[in-house]
């Protein structure tokens, strides 16, 4: 399915989605287990914190983050980029949009093969 409304851009198939998107990700490092996931950078920069390390990516770069690998963004003022990730990946953010509660944020990620680490 693809679609674009008001310049932004959106396309699921059986493997991986796109999504034109602007905002940060989770606050804290967190772990995908079983998922990779990538960003494409249209304007601004996203700021990547790792656990050893943070990168900057602005426009025109992406980053992949391979699962496995813990990670957290920040997304600067006016930043819009492109979201690459699973279908695993899509459930667990509307998963964790639908239910807010700190309480139970490690058990959603946890339902979708993903750790919070802090």
């Amino acid at each position: 399915m693809i679609r674009m409304e008001a310049e932004r851009f959106s396309a699921a198939g059986k493997c991986f989605e796109i999504h034109e998107w602007r905002g940060s990700g989770p606050a804290t490092l967190h772990v995908h287990h079983s998922d990779d996931e990538a960003w494409h950078v249209l304007e601004g920069e996203l700021v990547f914190r790792y656990a050893d390390r943070s990168e900057t990516a602005g426009p025109g770069t992406t980053v992949f983050v391979p699962a496995g690998v813990a990670h957290t963004y920040t997304a600067g003022p006016g930043a819009r980029y492109l979201i690459v990730l699973t279908p695993r990946l899509s459930a667990l953010i509307a998963a964790l949009q639908a239910d807010r509660a700190p309480a139970h944020q490690c058990d959603i990620y946890r339902r979708f093969d993903s750790e919070l680490l802090e």
